[in-house]
């Protein structure tokens, strides 16, 4: 029977030296790359979802291109093999393609980065698969069966159809997390985004289907970790609530992202924590400095603190996510930004620079100022400067920012964060035993 391999090229990535050793040297910094690497490919697992017969199909993952990944790969003597991959490990997914069409494989390759740059990616692999794959994954298996793979597919998925991802390929790790789509993009614009409309316009999946994913992925695991792999979860116009009770009832989990408005939503509020929702990750951005396109998402500094209040005192943790070195920015904001993140009342933080990702705003209008720094892919990490700062110098934004990540991330201000997680932790079990 053919077989295709999917193979995600995962795991966190940083050039430079410094940070680097600062990521091995603060528990930090490295639990939160360590949280982001658990993660499963979701895009490939959907697609061995909508795999049928007479294919089999295994599920691979890997931070680097390497021989002995290559021969894994070949020995399982593939039909075709589907590569994924982000902008900061676009190059190892190119490599690997390259040794594995050496051996006579033939490849396909599709993600946000493939699907924005796909002239660069077909001159890596046999077929590059633009937008969402599994509208085109069909055609694409037939193509490759009858030995006919064209050089480039576009389909917009209906969600509506959206396949059962193959939750299975991942069940048998130590400590298994999943990751489940309620809805693919955002209708919010923000200028820095490099995920939420490259793929067309905001859809939401139906309930019905999401219901279907949690039951599966529950049939797996007792009470599984599940991560919401939504843009902006509650910005959409469907029922929360109704979502929140098929989450609830299964006793499951979970995390998700959204933006400040839900924690002044006390109905809201007191959902989430009633369906278990453990942390949700909001897109703070910047107390100083407001990029364009946030629309409704943008706020001042107290609505966001009550936000965070708000939603901890009713026991769901708050890990707010920081982007340094927008335009505006000076080494002294990046000093106000450290001192207002520690100060901060959240459970967690996470920190990472202004990139200007493909198929985003804030790189075409880059690219018009000459503002692009001559650097690869593999430097598009969220924590190595790519553009030219608009008020300071590469050098100093660099420098600036390691500060930064050394004070966010000091042993102190993690045993400040882990107090407040456990304050949170005993909420959420007052609230259950009430």
């Amino acid at each position: 029977m053919p077989h295709v391999c999917f193979v995600a090229l995962s795991g966190v990535r940083v050039v430079n030296p410094r940070l680097r050793e600062l990521g091995l040297t603060m528990p930090g910094l490295r639990k939160r790359a360590e949280a982001l690497t658990a993660l499963p490919a979701l895009g490939l697992l959907t697609l061995a979802g909508a795999t049928s017969a007479p294919w089999t199909c295994s599920y691979h993952e890997a931070p680097e291109d390497s021989e002995t990944l290559a021969e894994e790969i070949a020995a399982r003597r593939p039909a075709l093999v589907a590569l994924s991959a982000l902008t900061a490990s676009i190059d190892a997914a190119y490599s690997l393609s390259d040794r594995l069409r050496a051996r006579g494989l033939r490849t396909v390759i599709g993600g946000l980065h493939a699907s924005m740059c796909p002239d660069e990616a077909a001159l890596h692999a046999d077929a590059v698969c633009v937008g969402d794959g599994e509208g085109a994954w069909p055609a694409i298996l037939a193509d490759a069966l009858a030995g006919q793979l064209k050089p480039r597919y576009r389909v917009v998925a209906d969600l509506d159809q959206a396949p059962l991802p193959r939750f299975d390929l991942v069940a048998d790790k130590p400590r298994p997390r999943f990751t489940l789509q309620t809805e693919r993009g955002c209708p919010l614009a923000c200028e820095f985004c490099g995920a939420s409309r490259l793929l067309g316009a905001f859809r939401e999946k139906p309930l019905a289907l999401i219901e279907r994913e949690l039951d599966a992925i529950c049939a797996l695991t007792p009470r599984p970790v599940i991560e919401l792999a939504d843009d902006n979860t509650f910005a959409g116009k469907r029922d929360h609530a109704a979502l929140l009770n098929a989450l609830g009832r299964r006793d499951v989990r979970w995390f998700t992202e959204a933006d400040w408005r839900i924690g002044h939503d006390p109905r809201l509020v007191r959902q989430l924590a009633e369906a278990g929702c453990v942390q949700v990750l909001m897109g703070v951005e910047s107390p100083f400095i407001a990029p364009t396109g946030m629309g409704p998402k943008q706020a001042n500094v107290n609505e966001v603190l009550d936000a965070i209040e708000n939603l901890q005192d009713a026991g769901v943790a708050v890990n707010a996510c920081f982007i340094a070195g927008m335009d505006g920015e000076t080494p002294q904001t990046l000093e106000d930004l450290a001192d207002f993140i520690l100060a901060c009342p959240a459970a967690d933080v996470q920190v990472t620079l202004q990139t200007p990702f493909p198929g985003t705003a804030l790189r075409r209008r880059l690219l018009r100022e000459g503002r692009l720094l001559q650097r690869p892919w593999s430097a598009y990490t969220l924590f190595d400067v790519t553009f030219v700062p608009e008020r300071m110098t590469v050098s100093e934004l660099e420098s600036s920012f390691e500060q930064l990540v050394r004070e966010v991330y000091s042993p102190q201000a993690q045993q400040q964060r882990a107090t407040i997680r456990r304050e949170v932790s005993r909420e959420t079990e007052l609230q259950t035993w009430e």
